[in-house]
């Protein structure tokens, strides 16, 4: 049997040097699969594992352990399709973003650009859905407007990113948790103190745009009305529509268990389809499978316009299992990474800059930020962070939350600035404006880890780790 050797710091970044390379050249030049680039990475670390006296049996451990602890955050990554696809069919994230369109405001375009696709991403939990929908229309309406384009964009993939990274329906919002070692709930909560202030900084830099005539009198909202007109002939609103989101609101408040949450909520949606949209047993439950389509509601989809039809039909459970396979790909990697000690050998080498709970903090942003720029996807820098840092922050008294908080504002928020990022090649393609354009422009996709540091220095909302607990 081959001796184990210990890796230094060279050997242990060598696996991710590979990783943007293939990555940088395999999806960002080729558009080929990241699953099979994922799977490529991960074998090279195994063999660079082997070659270091690691067996496939300590690997495979690895390996296991990793998806063992995950597999129920995996399981609710189900749930988020079947919650969607229900929501969808009983008109309740439609209502949602009915009334969302209703509070563009003609005088604060940029502020009720960043409120309305806040309002849908947290009620759909996906930023490229928010975006390629209600982002698609608002954009429009700032170009008739002659409204600055990276300003309005910067505006919408602001409020696009408070969803994707609050929303328990999101599935960076489940995974930073489990990468951690917290539970879903705890961690919404305590990204508060980070996302209040950076949507707050948002609020007041748009509003002050918005004064200083960057934003024109009056707004022909003509594409809104017609997404909200189009919505109201499909739909029968009304306020028991509402009942899903309370249940997973209170659910959320009251620290629930987040499955049956979301599967009382999906069960409610279903039955609210039946009543009000007219929709059968066998719809409800193809709804929950492959997701929502228009003809479940008799709808011919031909008939309704691109916009509305992209919003509405999608979700279900199988739409989540691209999601699943790429965590499923990457903790292959990072089982990799851990067993062959090479997670350790970055370790040792960062530890050497921490001194405080600041510095700690800090060093975590930027060691989640350099993954994000190398690899261009938020599930590794989340799942590498971590994996990184969770003895470090108990070594300090630390609760795991303070780490989930900080993976997501660094890891999440951070990719739509990465031009060769799907986020990034996604909302610039998406919304015709370049990345560097309107990135000084989306603010709450750094002020967050910009107040996660901050917040690390002063010491506060920094929760401590219960010991007895």
């Amino acid at each position: 049997m081959k001796e184990k050797r210990k890796p230094g710091f060279g050997a242990a970044m060598l696996p991710i040097l590979v990783m943007a390379f293939v990555l940088g050249i395999g999806f960002g030049k080729f558009r080929l699969s990241v699953e099979v680039l994922l799977l490529v990475c991960s074998f090279f670390t195994v063999l660079l594992g082997l070659f270091y006296g690691t067996t496939w049996n300590e690997i495979a451990d690895a390996v296991s352990e990793k998806i063992g602890k995950s597999f129920m955050a995996i399981f609710i990554f189900v749930f988020v399709g079947m919650i969607i696809g229900t929501w969808m069919l009983s008109g309740t994230i439609p209502m949602l973003i009915y009334y969302g369109l209703k509070l563009l405001n003609p005088q604060l375009f940029l502020i009720s650009a960043f409120v309305i696709t806040v309002i849908v991403s947290v009620c759909t939990g996906t930023s490229f859905g928010s975006v390629g929908t209600v982002g698609l229309a608002l954009i429009g309406v700032a170009q008739g407007l002659g409204v600055n384009l990276p300003a309005a964009a910067g505006a919408i993939i602001s409020g696009a990113y408070f969803g994707d990274k609050m929303s328990p329906l999101s599935d960076t919002t489940n995974l930073a948790p489990v990468a951690a070692g917290t539970t879903l709930f705890e961690h919404i909560r305590h990204m508060f103190y980070t996302t209040v202030p950076a949507a707050l900084v948002c609020l007041v830099v748009y509003f002050i745009a918005g004064r200083t005539g960057m934003v024109v009198s009056s707004v022909d909202a003509s594409a809104a009305n017609e997404m909200t007109e189009g919505l109201a002939s499909i739909y029968h609103f009304n306020v028991f529509l509402l009942i899903p989101l309370v249940v997973v609101l209170v659910g959320s408040a009251m620290g629930k268990p987040t499955i049956p949450v979301m599967f009382t909520a999906s069960v409610l949606a279903g039955v609210l389809a039946i009543v009000f949209q007219g929709a059968t047993v066998a719809k409800v439950i193809s709804a929950a499978y492959s997701g929502f389509s228009l003809s479940m509601l008799g709808i011919d989809p031909e008939t309704v316009t691109g916009s509305i039809k992209t919003l509405v039909e999608r979700g279900g459970m199988t739409s989540m299992m691209a999601t699943v396979l790429k965590v499923l790909c990457a903790f292959l990697f990072a089982g990799a990474m851990s067993a062959a000690g090479f997670m350790n050998a970055i370790l040792e080498k960062l530890k050497t800059f921490v001194h405080s709970d600041g510095t700690l903090i800090l060093v975590t942003v930027i060691s989640v930020l350099i993954i994000a720029l190398i690899v261009g996807n938020a599930y590794i820098p989340i799942l590498m962070g971590g994996e990184l840092f969770s003895e470090s922050f108990k070594e300090r008294n630390l609760a795991p939350q303070n780490l989930s908080r900080t993976l997501e504002d660094a890891g999440t928020c951070s990719i739509p600035l990465v031009p060769w990022s799907a986020g990034g090649a996604y909302m610039s393609g998406t919304l015709g404006v370049s990345t560097f354009a309107y990135a000084p422009w989306a603010i709450f996709c750094y002020a967050g880890f910009c107040f996660a540091v901050l917040w690390g220095f002063t010491g506060f909302g920094i929760k401590k780790l219960n010991k007895d607990k």
